[in-house]
């Protein structure tokens, strides 16, 4: 089965993007390989404002299937992502056990809470940014599900980026899942 991974850029005090979706504050990192990392997926699950942020920069996403959950997005004005709008839940579990690379759940807080709680969330991966923005878009939004999580691996950059990858303790019915 593919995993969800929640990969974003995040400054220690907890937010994904500046109180104006600004994401000018997460510096290049040299030692960062992005191409073997981008080269880990197949599959991008993303908000439609995270969309819309990326696809302004002139990102476009070659070689990979894009996901875009939007209730407002017309999917005749965007032919080169598959726009959600109802059916996530199934979509994402549908994904999931296609054969294929992992899916990157590329940023989006409200999305990654909903995803949680439905437990469809495997890893939890952020960059942490030694920078303080005081305000913003939160990591994950609230209201949100509660979970554990393990600490897979961690590596510290030149620059002060610290990658950290943690494993979700999914739970049902009450009882904690036994880790993937």
């Amino acid at each position: 089965m593919r995993r969800v991974r929640y990969q974003v850029a995040c400054s220690l005090d907890g937010f994904i993007a500046g109180p104006d979706d600004g994401f000018d504050w997460i510096p290049a990192e040299p030692s960062f390989d992005v191409a073997a990392h981008y080269a880990e997926f197949d599959t991008l699950v993303m908000g439609r404002r995270t969309y819309e942020i990326v696809r302004a920069t002139g990102e476009r996403f070659r070689g990979k299937q894009v996901v875009v959950v939007s209730r407002t997005l017309r999917p005749d004005e965007h032919p080169e992502v598959e726009v959600v709008s109802e059916g996530l839940e199934d979509r994402i579990r549908t994904l999931r056990s296609e054969p294929g690379l992992d899916i990157w759940l590329y940023g989006g807080g409200e999305l990654f809470a909903q995803l949680l709680g439905w437990g469809l969330v495997d890893t939890v991966e952020p960059a942490i940014i030694p920078i303080l923005l005081g305000g913003g878009k939160p990591f994950l939004a609230a209201p949100a599900v509660r979970r554990r999580l393990t600490l897979v691996r961690h590596r510290a950059f030149p620059s002060g980026m610290l990658l950290i990858e943690y494993e979700v303790h999914n739970e049902r019915a009450g009882v904690e899942a036994a880790p993937s």
